[in-house]
């Protein structure tokens, strides 16, 4: 014989609940991460748009945002999710401009700039921003060097 229903405390639904929850917060857009903006724009040497390589923005302190540069030399920042772009701040900026060709590293950029210490480029992201340029210079070297 079927037995009655027996009477919970209520903690038989709490794991759903919680589960709700966090699906709610998700989908509201809740995230304890530090704020980020989308940004993009162009990485251009002495004019010309890099064809090749990452970009980085990193902050004093938090995460780094990097992105592939494309043959137009556009980019575009992720720091935890695709295209979700950089935290607010100062950021010291690196173009690592390298890649291998026939089995040789060919560099389209000095390799001063792959290195935040060294590449001497920052920018302050304030807000989201589509058309940001990093102009670097080859400083008398020569085209793409092995």
């Amino acid at each position: 014989m079927p037995q009655p229903p027996r009477p919970t405390n209520g903690l038989a639904s709490l794991p759903l609940a919680l589960l709700f929850a966090a699906a709610l917060a998700d989908a509201v857009g809740c995230d304890s991460r530090p704020r980020r903006v989308p940004i993009s724009g162009t990485v251009l040497i002495d004019g010309e748009p890099v064809p090749y390589g990452n970009i980085s923005f990193v902050p004093g302190d938090g995460r780094a945002a990097s992105g592939k540069i494309d043959p137009q030399g556009r980019f575009e920042l992720t720091c935890y999710e695709p295209g979700d772009g950089a935290i607010l701040g100062e950021h010291r900026v690196t173009v690592a401009a390298r890649q291998m060709k026939d089995g040789k590293l060919v560099w389209h950029a000095p390799k001063k700039y792959a290195d935040f210490r060294t590449s001497g480029l920052t920018y302050t992201v304030t807000e989201p921003d589509d058309s940001v340029v990093i102009e670097l210079t080859r400083d008398g070297e020569q085209g793409p060097s092995e």
